[in-house]
């Protein structure tokens, strides 16, 4: 997209190359498109606006878990110190988009049901180790939604456009072959069309790969951080358990 920016930019400046009568400004180059041309765009374009729209969706989402999680953890933190596990589970409710409050909720309500016995079992804490471990699948699953996509783009559009390139090169030479006078004429809507293709291919696929890898490095931060979170939720279970065993 940035590429047809530049090109409507050359076009309205009146910059343009002149051979033979034939200009290659931007609405020129979209006038000798053919249908295999147009399809290649058409693709690319598509690409373009998913990967923006999974961008923008992924950067939102990421951020907000981020800033609520930050605001949860010292709150659910003082709640547990208080061994007020209730108040603990109400505020995991409340800060629903935090990837650390689902975690450590789905563990405290899997204690939580067993804390009315006089005595909590090793199988009853085995059953909240699994509760976290279920929550963390289901959360990283949850964080990694539309990532594949952006992956897919990244490795498919220079091939896209690649495509388009082929296509534009083959147009060139049946122009060459059938012109009485070959020249510039004869093959420059091909080549421009080639050239249009590769250009918007790459342009698609950088973006896209960087987003990947920018958001997959976010996501494996926010599974440490849920990892961490169960490890010392699962420390809270061993104390609360010994106290109930001594006590």
């Amino acid at each position: 997209m940035t590429f047809f920016a530049s090109l409507l930019g050359s076009d309205l400046s009146g910059v343009f190359l002149l051979a033979s009568g034939v200009s290659f400004g931007f609405y020129d180059i979209v006038k000798s498109l053919t249908i295999p041309g147009w399809f290649v765009i058409v693709t690319l374009l598509i690409q373009s606006v998913y990967l923006i729209a999974v961008g923008i969706e992924r950067w939102l989402t990421y951020n907000k878990a981020k800033q609520q999680s930050r605001q949860y953890a010292p709150k659910v933190a003082q709640a547990l110190k208080n061994s007020n596990i209730d108040e603990a589970i109400n505020i995991s409710d409340k800060h629903k988009d935090s990837h650390l409050a689902m975690v450590v909720s789905s563990g405290l309500k899997e204690f939580a049901a067993h804390q009315g016995s006089s005595e909590i079992s090793a199988d009853e804490m085995e059953a909240s180790k699994r509760a976290l471990e279920r929550a963390i699948a289901v959360k990283t699953a949850e964080l990694k939604r539309g990532l594949s996509g952006l992956a897919t783009v990244g490795s498919t559009a220079p091939f896209v456009g690649l495509f388009g390139t082929v296509v534009g090169i083959i147009g060139a030479f049946v122009g060459l072959a059938q012109a009485e006078n070959a020249g510039i004429a004869a093959v420059g809507g091909a080549i421009a069309e080639a050239l249009v293709a590769t250009a918007f291919g790459i342009g698609v696929a950088v973006p896209a790969v960087w987003l990947f890898n920018y958001f997959t490095n976010k996501v494996t931060s926010f599974g440490i951080e849920m990892e961490n979170s169960a490890s010392e939720l699962i420390d809270y279970f061993i104390r609360q358990r010994t106290k109930r065993l001594n006590g």
